[in-house]
């Protein structure tokens, strides 16, 4: 396994969850076991989480989400504990220890913010502990549905964002799907998957529509939008599918896997 990079690695409602909304357990598990693994080789690993308000729409017994903002930001309170309670616990199987960071715009937008942010990283993962890392529903729900504040607003992007202040040399993005298409594969059955992106262009983008699960909050455009920072920032981005985890360690390893946005060079 290559070893002493710097990875973050992103997972999605639809990687974390059933269809019923709750939580995978059997994927859970080995997704942490697999990072515990790519970590004990010698990788920094940060992860970027979500499923709170699935997790806490289960915890509280609901039948589905809410839909009164209000309700929405305290059940993602209720849902992260747990979460945040299930990865300690899955993680400390393998010796390894989390830490739990939650983020809103403003602590990436402001200068001294993100600095501070980006040392507390560099202390954690000194130390050899993963931080887990999720957009504080409870706090910044209000600034993106009131359109105040528009930097997060989903999780592709905010994984883009941590690599970029980690200084990470690779992001993975776990999805429903096994990385970009041509044409949508769930309506045109003969579109080709293409592996490896250099550039953001507008045919790019024509490829790219549509939501993703109707769990999670990310179609391709977000992850698209993830792989320009990535490009832009001398970081690789790979989207796969979550249904084989052990994609991780070919990734993490240089093979072909799902869709590489390479990072542009710095001249």
């Amino acid at each position: 396994m290559v070893k002493g990079r710097r990875i973050v690695v992103k997972l999605g409602t639809s990687t974390l969850t059933h269809s019923s909304g709750k939580l995978n357990y059997q994927k859970m598990e080995k997704i942490v076991r697999t990072i515990a693994d790519i970590q004990g080789a010698g990788n920094d690993v940060i992860v970027v989480t979500s499923a709170a308000i699935s997790v806490g729409t289960a915890k509280m017994g609901l039948p589905e989400r809410p839909k009164d903002l209000k309700y929405k930001m305290a059940i993602a309170a209720v849902g992260q504990a747990r979460l945040m309670h299930i990865y300690d616990t899955l993680f400390s199987e393998y010796s390894r220890t989390v830490a739990q960071i939650l983020l809103t715009g403003d602590n990436v937008e402001d200068e001294a913010d993100s600095k501070y942010l980006s040392n507390t990283f560099q202390a954690l993962l000194s130390m050899g502990v993963i931080p887990i890392v999720n957009e504080n529903d409870s706090v910044s729900s209000v600034e993106i549905e009131s359109g105040h504040h528009k930097v997060l607003g989903d999780n592709d992007t905010l994984s883009a964002i941590v690599a970029k202040l980690c200084g990470a040399d690779l992001l993975i993005i776990m999805s429903d799907i096994e990385g970009l298409y041509d044409a949508d594969p769930r309506k045109f059955p003969g579109a080709n998957l293409i592996h490896e992106v250099n550039e953001i262009t507008p045919e790019i983008i024509d490829m790219a529509g549509g939501a993703g699960s109707s769990r999670g909050t990310g179609g391709m455009m977000t992850k698209l939008a993830a792989a320009k920072i990535a490009i832009d920032n001398g970081f690789d981005m790979v989207i796969t599918n979550n249904d084989n985890i052990d994609n991780l360690y070919d990734i993490v390893d240089g093979k072909q896997v799902g869709t590489l946005f390479r990072r542009r060079e710095k001249c």
